[in-house]
């Protein structure tokens, strides 16, 4: 059986020998109008397979020529989803589809085979306690990267993030994320109003994902019908702590991240609390409410939850000397002595972040996104820290001290992995 640990997980990327592709491609100019820009993906779940469609309708000279999962069935649906489409939703054949069975990898190790392969971008799409790994390798194989949110489960794979976002800018790679509000048009507007000083001295601010159930969207595995713990938790990922970094991570961090840039900061400390009042599957919560203290002692809070027939609230408000931010997926609008609202063209920002990604390529002005949205989900990550411990914690100690890490000991599909009991605060201890 192939075994891995996180360790050997992070060796083992360097030990791939890509150094001639490497240097290729990170001085390759794309100047040419008719030069293709070759994308891998790994993880080929509904994200991947939609973050594909949304790179390739960014840019006509886009192709997918790669695909990799960690399981046969996924990567064969999402394969047949853009060679074929779907006829009965009218969706088209992906224009930009260019890959042989032979450009197709499964397993834990189907990334390192995806990094082999000719290709200027990988889109890494995979669960979350992959991105620290799969980013490093991408980067070490001179890889562009599109990498969704959020950037890692634990602040040891934060850590890992920010020091390859370190890595990129020396080799002049772009890495741009799933972070789409950073796209959008109205939150651009309204942000620069922000730092320009229409709402005065920011005071305050609320950020919200409070909708109903959402891991509906996934298809729950019973565990007697899974042949070991790993493929069960694996294909449940939304509902393991160490898979997902719970919903205030994975989901929520759209939210603390348009925080973190209207304050231009992040957090020195939080306190939190939560619990599980109506999930029943997975080890994760399903309600979060943290009071995050910004520089300037600005308090924030942040509220989510997964719960059905609740009230659902999912924006931004933030509140200054001279007038207030409401911010969401769809609208915001400034209010001081009159109102200002967003009223120009609102492309889809999930295109958008391709397209921007697809520029910076092409100008060789590198757009490294990697960092901030590091610290945003490590915000995440610090939030939920302090709500399974009961503890107040502060940013320092989550960055520089933090030795928690959540990977499995091993990342192979024998032997046993008994699912760690849901956190209860008082009894969960730092790490």
């Amino acid at each position: 059986m192939h075994e891995m640990n996180r360790r050997s997980f992070m060796k083992t990327t360097a030990a791939v020998s890509l150094g001639a592709i490497a240097s290729q491609i990170g001085t390759r100019a794309f100047a040419a109008g008719d030069d293709k820009i070759r994308i891998g993906v790994i993880g080929c779940g509904g994200r991947g397979t939609d973050a594909v469609r949304n790179c390739v309708e960014s840019s006509e000279s886009v192709e997918l020529v790669a695909m990799a999962d960690l399981f046969k069935n996924r990567l064969d649906d999402s394969f047949k989803n853009l060679k074929e489409g779907i006829p009965d939703k009218k969706v088209a054949p992906l224009k930009g589809f260019n890959v042989s069975p032979d450009q197709c990898f499964v397993g834990f190790d189907a990334y390192q085979k995806l990094l082999a392969c000719k290709l200027d971008m990988v889109l890494l799409t995979a669960p979350p306690y992959t991105r620290p790994m799969h980013l490093k390798a991408a980067v070490e194989a001179g890889k562009h990267v599109f990498m969704e949110k959020p950037a890692g489960v634990d602040p040891i794979g934060i850590r890992s993030v920010i020091q390859t976002a370190e890595l990129a800018d020396q080799k002049k790679l772009s890495i741009v994320a799933g972070t789409q509000r950073r796209h959008q048009k109205h939150y651009l507007d309204l942000m620069k109003k922000i730092q320009d000083g229409a709402i005065g001295e920011i005071m305050s601010a609320q950020c919200y994902w409070c909708g109903g159930d959402m891991l509906n969207y996934w298809k729950w595995f019973d565990r007697d019908k899974m042949p070991n713990d790993m493929e069960w938790q694996c294909r449940n990922w939304p509902w393991f702590l160490w898979t997902s970094g719970d919903h205030i991570v994975e989901q929520h961090v759209h939210n603390i991240d348009v925080i973190n840039w209207a304050l231009d900061a992040h957090p020195v400390k939080a306190y939190g609390m939560g619990g599980r009042a109506a999930r029943k599957n997975g080890n994760i919560y399903d309600h979060f409410a943290v009071e995050f203290e910004y520089p300037k002692a600005i308090r924030v809070t942040s509220m989510c939850r997964q719960m059905p027939g609740c009230s659902e609230r999912i924006s931004e408000n933030v509140k200054g000397t001279k007038g207030i931010c409401y911010t969401d997926g769809t609208t915001g609008y400034i209010r001081d002595e009159t109102t200002h609202k967003y009223e120009g063209p609102n492309p889809n920002a999930y295109v958008v972040e391709h397209t921007d990604l697809i520029q910076s390529i092409r100008d060789g002005k590198p757009l490294n996104e990697a960092k901030r949205v590091a610290e945003s989900t490590l915000t995440g990550i610090m939030g939920r820290m302090s709500t399974y411990t009961g503890r107040e914690i502060s940013w320092d100690w989550v960055m520089k001290a933090s030795k928690l890490d959540l990977m499995p000991a091993k990342l192979d599909f024998a032997g046993e992995l008994p699912a760690e009991p849901v956190a209860v605060p008082g009894k969960i201890q730092l790490i």
